[in-house]
């Protein structure tokens, strides 16, 4: 998996999968599949929401300390087999995630911590390119969670989703 931040606000991760587009898609907007995936290996995850413009979802990521770390979002952008933009608010993580993410956080003002990430998916000759674009609101919180282990995270969640395509 290539990474990369390529702005002051953006991490970008790209993948080839060894797999059709249609199929990387699907696990992608099929609840049931991404929940087999998505998370670090460590972790398993419930998953629910319709992908369509305006649908939300509910991911729920367990440790193996059984603690919750629930992610909910909206689908900005529905775009079959090209396209997903959608937010991922983390606020509802435990409150020792966000002593992490930022210790000096006024903690009166609540936790909200929301991303929009934006998947494309470019197959070639039977494989499928996969590019995740998260953009964060600064540059700092982007880093903070890049330190935090953001990049060992979404490539052990792209190493359970080739395990996935490969038995499909």
């Amino acid at each position: 998996m290539a990474a990369r931040n390529d702005d002051e606000l953006c991490y970008v991760a790209t993948r080839t999968f060894d797999a059709p587009r249609a199929m990387v898609y699907r696990a992608w907007t099929d609840p049931k599949q991404m929940a087999q995936w998505f998370g670090p290996r460590a972790f398993t995850c419930r998953c629910e929401g319709e992908a369509r413009p305006g649908g939300a979802y509910r991911l729920t990521m367990i440790g193996e300390d059984r603690v919750d770390y629930p992610i909910k979002g909206v689908w900005r952008e529905v775009v079959e087999l090209e396209r997903l933009v959608f937010t991922m608010d983390l606020s509802e993580h435990p409150e020792e995630w966000h002593d992490i993410i930022d210790p000096k956080r006024d903690k009166s003002k609540g936790r909200k911590y929301e991303t929009v990430t934006t998947v494309t998916f470019a197959e070639n000759a039977g494989k499928t390119t996969l590019t995740l674009r998260v953009r964060f609101e600064s540059k700092e919180l982007r880093d903070r969670f890049v330190n935090m282990g953001m990049r060992a995270g979404w490539e052990e969640s792209f190493d359970k989703l080739d395990d996935l395509l490969s038995i499909s």
